[in-house]
């Protein structure tokens, strides 16, 4: 197997990872909307700190994996040859420009997550 081909699917076994923890994901941000709900509804201080607690995870973790496709994606940057077509060039510095974006709102999320105790900013990453 030429290295080339072994390091694709080096990559794709992340990503079936990555996927997998966007599962996880899906089934923390379900809990956690049942713990905002309580507590908007019935005033629990328990709810909103599990609330606060998840939220927190979950974008922890998607900022990791944020910064998984920014590293990707600027390998792939680098080892652009200059016999690469305009096309596969283009796309690929868009792809890394994409990524960083990404990764960047990933931080910010973070950020509101961690810092937004009294619940008042609804954030989201869809």
């Amino acid at each position: 197997m030429n290295n080339d081909l072994y390091k694709k699917l080096k990559d794709l076994k992340y990503e079936d990872y990555i996927w997998i923890m966007y599962i996880g994901i899906i089934f923390l941000s379900l809990l956690s909307n049942v713990y905002e709900r309580d507590y908007f509804i019935n005033k629990n201080k328990k709810s909103k700190n599990n609330y606060h607690s998840l939220n927190i995870i979950i974008f922890s973790i998607l900022t990791i994996v944020y910064l998984y496709f920014l590293k990707s994606s600027f390998s792939s940057l680098k080892n652009l040859k200059t016999s690469d077509s305009y096309k596969k060039k283009k796309l690929t510095y868009l792809s890394f420009l994409g990524s960083l974006l990404i990764a960047f709102s990933g931080f910010i999320f973070l950020y509101i997550a961690i810092t937004d105790n009294d619940l008042d900013v609804e954030i989201a990453f869809n």
